[in-house]
């Protein structure tokens, strides 16, 4: 079966080419950052945001390395003050450090701009705190793959063959706030959406530059598949295993639920003024 394509809104965005090797030395310039070649020996890469995450990057990292060892690894470390950069590197991970916390949705930016400006045809993203199998992720890639979509979200609340729609049980004042998300997503795409925070996801290049561009919302998830359903590309929601996160608290707890949920319907409103804004 074929995913639905997200109604388009809108042109899609013009492509940005690879970086030369000229342009790349340029920008690199009296930076510490250091860049595979412009042209990868590989065509995946996974890219990690992390803050702080010295304790269960290892773990993350191994995985990935067990389960996509033809992938490279990116991490995208934000302004870290542990020793996250150094146990990345120590792990066989590229390593690009901002200078200071930028949070979350430059991290997730700056991830798939390297991806397409290093000249990788496929980029996948998980998080740093152990929440997203690798096999899972790999099933994603492989729908990337075969042009099956466009990009394809690891989904909790899908179901599908072997992932039954109930196999997560929140909270009740949890459930309120996924069943809130939802409907408004479903209203604003037009089409059901599951699980519209999700941290994992595979696209390919085509959908780079569109996923790269400076987020102006407080959630970057969210303003992605806005974005693409203004660039006509195709989404699809795949339903997956997630484990409990090593370390931290969910968003969908407590004042972080009506914090989350009030960010995301305000996106969801705003969203064109806010690009037109930005513009």
């Amino acid at each position: 079966m074929q995913p639905a394509r997200i109604p388009a809104s809108g042109g899609a965005p013009p492509r940005r080419r690879p970086l030369s090797r000229s342009q790349l030395r340029r920008r690199d310039a009296g930076s510490s950052r250091q860049y595979a070649p412009v042209v990868p020996d590989r065509d995946t890469v996974v890219f990690i945001p992390a803050w702080n995450e010295e304790r269960s990057l290892p773990a993350v990292l191994a995985e990935l390395l067990a389960g996509l060892p033809d992938a490279d690894v990116l991490v995208i470390d934000d302004g870290s003050t542990d020793e996250t950069a150094a146990v990345a590197r120590a792990h066989g991970a590229t390593v690009v450090s901002f200078g200071e916390n930028r949070g979350l949705r430059a991290g997730i930016a700056a991830g798939y701009r390297e991806a397409h400006d290093r000249g990788y045809a496929y980029c996948g993203r998980v998080d740093a705190d152990g929440q997203h199998p690798v096999d899972e992720l790999l099933r994603l890639v492989e729908l990337v793959r075969s042009d099956r979509c466009d990009v394809a979200v690891g989904s909790r609340f899908a179901a599908g063959e072997g992932y039954d729609a109930e196999r997560y049980e929140p909270s009740p004042a949890r459930r309120f706030g996924i069943g809130l998300l939802q409907k408004a997503m479903h209203v604003r795409l037009g089409r059901p959406f599951h699980d519209p925070t999700s941290g994992m996801a595979a696209v390919n290049r085509k959908a780079m530059p569109v996923m790269a561009e400076p987020y102006v919302s407080g959630a970057p998830e969210v303003e992605a598949l806005l974005r693409l359903k203004d660039a006509g590309l195709r989404v699809e929601e795949v339903a997956v295993h997630m484990r409990e996160r090593a370390h931290g608290e969910s968003k969908l707890q407590g004042r972080k639920a009506v914090k989350l949920v009030l960010t995301v319907v305000g996106t969801l409103i705003f969203f064109s003024w806010l690009r037109r804004r930005r513009s």
